[in-house]
């Protein structure tokens, strides 16, 4: 393997356009470009000569060990390019989705160096723009936001397909947030909620005298996405004839006013969701067969709850606080609850959670929330159920925070800088309390 000199090195990773870091076998970071500097913030003295999965998961030991797929591993066994979705932390301790493409890199005396090129997939900034956070570590899920993520940059229409309740509306929003349009309008239709009449004229909006009672002139929601994106929730539900119509407003970006004859136009990139297998549809004569390829131009399916079950404890965390915060609560799920969340299907999905989530907090006494409190799991007997409330109240203090401290550490893995952010207090402190809880 031919020698590098360490400046020509730094050279050729400072050309990367994405972040990229050069790690030895220890998972020493040795260098990093410039790219990677201004996207985490960080300076070399807080990189060079640590440990990969201290600086990038907060973690310590491998993340190979923690049942993460490694390229660090891959690609010094088999010295092939590896690619894998993972989530990163940042210089502030905010997780972000990023896709990491591993591989081997002669080093400067030679020896064989693991590259790393790092894809941003979604950044704390990009998720604080769409309201909510796109919550999840799941394989499936990860797979799902990078496909979000490479389509944002186009100015190809979007399907988006999943069940009710998964989140349909955040991901067109994660859409807009990072495509060259979020600077404009996101503008939302709910296709199922608009009778054919009510349709047109809130669509496209109406001259004054359109129909009886019209007095002035509206514009319409596709005026208001003009140069933004417009979303279109439950496309599925939308009768024939008014999908000629968004057909021809697709085609050219041309429609009249209800009532009005002037000819305008709009360039409005347009993102379709549905809980139905549209195709289906269009096979059944339900469907505009031209409609349908020019909204998925992209699809994307985004997985229901229960094919991620691995990504419940977090979005039941984030929930959780929405909901403590919304009611002037501060509650806390106990390590029982977590395990019946986890086992339950979720038919509703997300927003099914949360609504257990939500009459959990409200029927709450003391703050501590168990199973028998989220009212899902049929093999805790109802007359039971009495009895384990009145044994959790009676718990002493220090059980309590010896059982809420352990759920934590499930819910985040491990990580105790997590915990303890949860906690509101140091790693020290914390630190201390596994110790003295035997936890550690």
């Amino acid at each position: 393997m031919a020698k590098q000199p360490a400046a020509t090195i730094q050279s050729l990773i400072d050309v990367q356009e994405n972040p990229f870091v050069l790690i030895d076998r220890e998972y020493r970071i040795v260098a990093a470009n410039r790219a990677y500097h201004e996207a985490y913030g960080v300076e070399d003295r807080e990189l060079l000569g640590h440990h990969c999965y201290e600086v990038s998961h907060h973690l310590e030991s491998p993340c190979h060990l923690h049942g993460e797929d490694c390229p660090h591993q891959q690609v010094f066994n088999t010295g092939e390019t590896h690619e894998v979705l993972h989530i990163h932390y940042d210089h502030g301790g905010q997780a972000e989705k990023v896709r990491i493409l591993g591989h081997s890199i002669p080093g400067p005396e030679g020896e064989p160096l693991l590259g790393e090129s790092i894809h941003r997939l979604a950044t704390p900034r990009d998720e604080a723009a769409c309201g909510n956070r796109m919550i999840g570590y799941s394989p499936v899920f990860l797979r799902a936001v990078e496909q979000l993520s490479r389509a944002a940059d186009s100015q190809a229409s979007i399907l988006i397909e999943g069940e009710s309740g998964v989140g349909k509306e955040l991901a067109a929003q994660f859409v807009h947030a990072r495509s060259p349009r979020r600077e404009a309008e996101f503008v939302s239709v709910d296709c199922t909620t608009l009778t054919e009449s009510l349709f047109e004229a809130e669509l496209f909006g109406h001259e004054a005298g359109a129909f009886t009672g019209c007095i002035g002139r509206k514009a319409g929601l596709v005026e208001r996405a003009d140069g933004g994106t417009l979303f279109l929730d439950e496309i599925g539900e939308l009768p024939l004839n008014l999908q000629t119509k968004l057909l021809r407003l697709l085609e050219s970006g041309e429609f009249r006013r209800v009532g009005g004859r002037e000819m305008l136009r709009v360039n409005v990139r347009v993102v379709a969701a549905t809980n139905r297998r549209l195709l289906e549809r269009v096979q059944g004569g339900d469907f505009r067969q031209d409609l349908f390829y020019r909204l998925a131009c992209i699809t994307v399916r985004i997985p229901p709850l229960r094919q991620r079950r691995e990504d419940i404890p977090a979005l039941a965390d984030t929930l959780l606080n929405q909901v403590c915060l919304d009611n002037g609560r501060r509650c806390y799920l106990s390590r029982d609850a977590l395990e019946c969340l986890g086992r339950y299907d979720f038919p509703g999905n997300v927003r099914e959670l949360r609504n257990v989530l939500q009459r959990a907090v409200t029927m709450s006494r003391d703050g501590a929330i168990g199973r028998e409190d989220l009212n899902l799991c049929p093999d805790l007997p109802r007359e039971n159920a009495a009895a384990a409330r009145g044994a959790q109240q009676a718990l002493p203090l220090r059980e309590m925070e010896a059982r809420h401290i352990a759920g934590l550490l499930d819910q985040h893995r491990g990580h105790r800088r997590r915990v303890a952010e949860d906690l509101g207090i140091s790693e020290r402190t914390l630190y201390r309390k596994l110790k003295e809880y035997g936890l550690s």
